[in-house]
Order: structure tokens, then sequence, then C-alpha cells
């Protein structure tokens, strides 16, 4: 992997990586972190609000460019700028503690600006809501152009641990879909992004419950092929996405984009301070993500994150991609996925190796390359659907 950091946190290279591979810039990411290489060696706890500065005030410069493109009538301008002006922020507020006063109105603009980057950069992707529980869940629709002739299929792309749908959006897997043939709704399921942190709803371990309420919505949709509605979950999303589609047979499909066979487990080696961790403030983040304020209550909650005996009762085609070096959740949860999930009539492994790239977590080294394969997986899964779907 690239690291801007040599001696620096994990965490702060990956989310410049992430950066890069989501459509950021290598200058305006390097004036960002060059003046904040000493904070990085201090530690990664230490030196968020440092990293938050400095992503924060090329964030205002993009902005301001952006404002400025508008008024001269350069839409196409303002539009790439508002795009990489949201994915910086983005990856900015994902640094950031609970407790951080900066930590909302961070998200809150981000949302402003994620706004404006559909109206000038994404025409196609706008804010919807999800009823769900007596609330709704936020989130972004992708209507492909295939749907100005008929209904489309459709995938529901869901958080992991950290992420958010502005990452999601910042990803551009949306478009790759969009491209082949495929709307996508980017969620922000209960225990991420806006559903967290504006709203206050949890993680939940029956992930059928909301994926299940996704669905319902999207069948109201005359523009949504509801025979071919698929559900693709990235890092932590391993887990939610065939926990889902294990118990929701409304889904056509599942991508484990990143294998989180065990999430449980993980957690347990975490605190002995083995493998790597995605965020700084890494316990207390978890603890929010899910509601619990006791780290060794929790530890016992969370051993019920595991698909054992659950990936049997997948019995749609089944996608596992994972990095041959992910050094958060190790490769053989890819395969002890793959090897239990007996009664997908379509299971297939992919590892992604060293020498290809692609080999960290969900392939954040190389993400475009993931990406497109994940899309042509789903396109070409949904196209041999098409043929043996009745009417």
């Amino acid at each position: 992997m690239f690291e801007y950091f040599p001696t620096g946190p994990y965490t702060w290279n990956l989310g410049v990586v992430a950066t890069l591979n989501s459509g950021g810039l290598i200058d305006e990411v390097d004036r960002a972190c060059r003046p904040i290489k000493d904070a990085a060696d201090a530690g990664e706890d230490a030196g968020t609000p440092d990293f938050l500065r400095a992503w924060t005030a090329l964030t205002d410069q993009l902005v301001g460019q952006a404002e400025a493109a508008e008024k001269a009538g350069h839409v196409r301008t303002a539009g790439q700028l508002w795009f990489r002006a949201s994915n910086y922020l983005a990856q900015a507020e994902r640094m950031l503690a609970r407790s951080d006063p900066n930590r909302v109105p961070t998200y809150r603009r981000m949302l402003e600006i994620a706004q404006k980057a559909f109206e000038t950069h994404s025409p196609r992707v706008s804010r919807v809501a999800i009823p769900y529980e007596g609330t709704t869940l936020p989130a972004y629709f992708s209507a492909a152009p295939a749907t100005d002739h008929g209904p489309a299929p459709v995938v529901v792309l869901v958080n992991g641990l950290d992420s958010t749908k502005e990452h999601m959006y910042a990803s551009n897997h949306w478009e790759e879909l969009a491209a082949r043939g495929i709307s996508c709704l980017m969620l922000d399921q209960p225990g991420t992004g806006e559903a967290l942190r504006l709203q206050g709803l949890p993680a939940r371990i029956d992930t059928e419950v909301w994926a299940g309420a996704a669905v319902d919505w999207l069948e109201t949709r005359p523009d949504v092929d509801a025979s071919r509605i698929g559900i693709v979950g990235w890092s932590l999303g391993g887990y939610y996405s065939p926990r889902a589609a294990a118990f929701e047979k409304r889904f056509a499909l599942c991508v484990a984009w990143g294998a989180n066979h065990d999430w449980g487990a993980v957690q347990r080696r975490r605190r002995q301070h083995e493998g790597e961790r995605p965020v700084p403030h890494y316990w207390k983040h978890v603890l929010w993500v899910w509601g619990h304020t006791d780290l060794d209550e929790f530890l016992d909650v969370a051993d019920a994150v595991n698909l054992e005996g659950v990936v049997e009762q997948i019995t749609v085609p089944f996608l596992i991609a994972h990095g041959a070096n992910d050094r958060q959740i190790p490769l053989e949860m890819a395969h002890r996925s793959y090897d239990q999930a007996v009664n997908s009539p379509k299971r297939e492994l992919r590892v992604f190796t060293p020498e290809e790239g692609a080999t960290e977590h969900i392939g954040l080294d190389h993400l475009p390359y993931v990406s497109s394969f994940v899309a042509d997986w789903v396109a070409d899964t949904f196209a041999e659907l098409a043929t043996t779907t009745p009417g």
C-alpha cells in the first residue's frame, strides 16, 4: 500500500490511500498532508485535530473555487470541485473521536457539500429516506440511465464500521453500476453515517430487519426491477450483507466486499493488539456504533456478530472479495464464509494479490480495480437471473 506517512499510523495512511483511490488528486492531498507529517508521528489519536484542520483548509479552498466556478456559469468545473471537496471532508470527519465537538458540525457540512455535488456533478443521484421502525434511514439513490427505459436492477450498498454513504458516493461504485444498467441505494444503516451521528441509531446484529425495510421501499419504485435487488457490503458490511441475504429472501444476490465471518473474534484479537484497526479512538468508536458503554460487556455481545450457521442459509449467488494482505480481517475469514456457503447456487471467492494490487482491506490500495470487478460480477449475475426469472 502507498504510505504517505512512512513512520505514521496505519489509520492515517489508509485514509490517504482511500482518498486518492476515490477521486482525490495527489497535489491537493499532498498540500493538505505535508504540514501535518510531524503530527502523524505523534500518534493516530493525538494528531486527529491537526488532520481535521489541514483537510478542512483544503476543503475550504475547493469550496471557494466551486462557488466562483458556479458564479461564472462553469457548472462542470464546479461539480468536479464539489465532488472532491465532499471526499476530503468525509475522510477528515471519519478520523475524529466521537467526543470531538467538531464531529457533528463537520458531518452536517459534508451533507451540504454532497448536495451541491449532486446538483452540479451527479444529477442522477438524490437524497432519499427509507421508512424504518417509526423513523427513516437516510440514503442516496443513483438512478441508472437504464431506468429511463423501464425498471432496472438495483444494488443496496451498505457501510462497514466507520464509513458513510458519503464515502460510498466518493468511491464512484454507484457510477460503475450505472454504466452497467444497475441503480444503487447507498444506505446509512443503523450504526453508520447519518443514522448514527444525527439520529442516534445503533448497529444491530439482525441486519435483515433494516435490509428488509430497504427492499420494502425499493419495491414501491416503478423504476426498480424488484426481482433483481442485490446487497453489497464492504468491511463490516461483509457481515451485514451475508446476514441480510441469509434471512431476507427477496435479495437476488449478495457480495461480501471484504469477508467478516467472525467480527467478534477480530475484536478480541484487537484487544490483544493483534492486527490493525480502521480508525483512531477505536474502542470509543466501536462502543458508539453498537450503543454500549462497557467494553468487556460489549465483547460478549460482539461474539454474536459472526456468520457461523448463517452463510449456509444463503440461497442466492454469493461473491466474497478479499485482499490477500488484509491487515484488519484475516484472509481465513473469507475462506470460512466460502466453505460454509454450500447452498448458494453460485459462490465465488476472489482473493486479490500483491502482484495485482487491491491486497489491503477491501482493496483500498487499488479501489477502482475491486469496484470494477464487483460491478462486473453483479452485472453478469443479474443478466443470468434475467434469463431464468419467469416473466
